[in-house]
């Protein structure tokens, strides 16, 4: 998604944002015991930041006299990938009935990110008291799962016989399937399409959600109704109709389809022979699961991020303010903005935080010659950092040692890091999912090869986010950038999905730095679900359906 007009404040929009509810199930261990007479009375309190201030969600049920608590009751929270959602859980002991926390004992707290409980699944940690020393022995183990029935049932359906409707031709049929409603009506939640002149109809297989046909629940009556004649205005002319459930539709089988008669309630009442409107046949059923990007995650899919810094001569002489490396008294620049407002996201789906950093279009000592393609912390073998605080600690300590030269390649570190997505692939499973962070202050050099190499990586896990920065004219970047067109290499081989995104920092400027990771994040987790969607992979630990 190229970001080109000056963002409004971002919101949900569409399906590109992953936000779906996570349930948090919280126990205690070896909590303090503040009563004399008996064990403590436990409860648990969850807080979220919301503009540098912790503010209440919800809280549990109170543990009577039970220093190992498992709560019954669970948090519910709005999961967005795209944000740091801090969370801090507090215990109390229970001593008054009033609400007011200072009115109980404090037992200790722990705080974390909810992407680093969702990308553990299960989390375990020592509770601290309000001076960052351990609560005696007290733990507390969080457990995260996702609240959706991502089910969704596949049909594949026909018709036989249905009643001839036109004097002079046959029917044009289709089928509508409806649920009650909460108010007791019937409610449309599928149409096929129509076919033209047949009694006999042969309807393409579709797929909806299960949560959509029948609320989930297997049993509950549906109607579908047999129509033919389409007419926009919703006049169709009935031809008959059944009632069924899912758990009665999943008895077809591709070997011996089920049959149901078409009745039409009118003509049964009129005609006392009346057999039928017709059969309508159920050739196939099957529920499969619609995995999500949250779905991978709790799996144990791990984001494996990699930063690209251009150092190219045209950033200007890091000494002098005007160069777009130069780190200002706060200790900034937009080079180090961009790292921060995309790592501190994903650095919580990563289990060892440890991410290789590397620079391109530099003179490198000692003999000064031009690399495209270099760790920032001058060790080849190990190019890694810890977190985004190293990778700041090595950029901030390479400036010095490097001479800014060009051109600026791109080709070099997308294959660089190609190379592992390549070597992931042979696991056959989905735990692995590699992000290329590019920040660069302008035009491409290596076009041919760059476009090439990005149309070979979208085969690949792998997703490349290029942050622009300075006021150059990143026409090319929006080229990458596959949403209005798709992207063809230089031999004119389409790109498999749009693995790019494209974001100028100059439309982020004057905005709060998390509008920057909304943006530039947007749309990895549906680039995440394609890939392994494409591969006919499931999360690592998923159920069957």
């Amino acid at each position: 998604m190229a970001y080109t007009a000056p963002p409004s404040p971002p919101g949900p929009v569409g399906s590109q944002y992953c936000v779906c509810k996570v349930e948090l199930s919280i126990c205690g261990q070896n909590l303090l015991d503040r009563d004399v007479t008996s064990k403590s009375d436990p409860f648990c309190v969850l807080f979220m930041e919301v503009n540098g201030k912790w503010v209440e969600l919800d809280r549990t049920e109170t543990a009577v006299n039970n220093l190992n608590p498992a709560f019954a009751k669970k948090f519910i929270i709005d999961y967005h990938f795209e944000e740091v959602q801090k969370l801090k859980f507090a215990l109390f002991d229970q001593d008054k009935s009033s609400t007011q926390l200072y009115e109980h004992d404090f037992l200790g707290e722990f705080s974390c990110t909810l992407g680093t409980i969702v990308s553990s699944k299960k989390i375990t940690r020592t509770l601290l008291l309000g001076n960052g020393k351990p609560a005696g022995k007290g733990m507390i183990t969080i457990a995260a799962q996702e609240l959706s029935d991502n089910r969704v049932i596949t049909l594949s359906m026909a018709g036989r016989k249905l009643d001839k409707k036109d004097l002079f031709g046959k029917s044009d049929p289709f089928l509508e399937f409806y649920k009650p409603g909460d108010d007791g009506k019937w409610m449309l939640v599928h149409r096929t399409e129509v076919i033209k002149y047949t009694l006999d109809p042969v309807w393409k297989p579709f797929t909806v959600p299960l949560l959509s046909l029948c609320d989930g629940e297997m049993e509950k009556m549906i109607k579908v109704v047999v129509c033919y004649d389409y007419d926009s205005d919703g006049g169709h002319d009935f031809i008959g109709e059944f009632q069924t459930s899912v758990a009665r539709l999943c008895e077809a089988q591709d070997a011996s389809p089920l049959e149901m008669e078409c009745i039409n309630p009118k003509k049964q009442k009129k005609k006392k022979n009346y057999k039928n409107s017709g059969i309508i046949i159920v050739k196939s059923c099957k529920i499969t699961r619609d995995f999500s990007f949250l779905d991978y995650i709790l799996g144990g899919c791990q984001l494996m991020f990699t930063v690209g810094i251009d150092f190219t001569a045209s950033n200007g002489n890091p000494q002098e303010p005007s160069s777009l490396h130069y780190i200002n008294p706060l200790g900034t620049n937009e080079y180090l903005s961009a790292i921060w407002a995309v790592g501190q996201i994903i650095q919580d789906y990563d289990s060892d935080k440890m991410f290789p950093a590397l620079g391109f279009g530099a003179q490198l000592p000692p003999d000064w010659k031009v690399s495209h393609e270099f760790a920032i912390n001058f060790n080849p073998r190990n190019p890694f950092c810890s977190g985004v605080e190293g990778i700041v600690q090595a950029y901030s300590a390479c400036l010095p040692h490097i001479r800014f030269y060009g051109p600026t390649n791109f080709s070099p570190i997308i294959n660089h890091v190609a190379r592992f997505a390549a070597q992931a692939t042979q696991q056959e499973t989905a735990s692995q999912y590699f992000i290329l962070l590019i920040i660069t202050d302008g035009v491409i050099s290596d076009m041919d090869e760059t476009r090439h190499a990005v149309v070979q990586a979208s085969k690949l896990p792998m997703s490349i986010i290029i942050v622009g920065v300075g006021n150059a004219d990143f026409a090319a970047m929006e080229f990458l950038d596959g949403d209005s067109r798709v992207l063809r290499s230089h031999t004119g081989e389409e790109a498999v999905r749009d693995i790019v995104q494209f974001v100028p920092f100059r439309n982020f400027r004057n905005v709060p730095k998390e509008t920057l990771a909304k943006a530039v994040l947007a749309e990895l987790p549906q680039q995440v679900v394609q890939y392994f969607k494409h591969q006919n992979l499931p999360p690592i630990n998923s159920e069957p359906a």
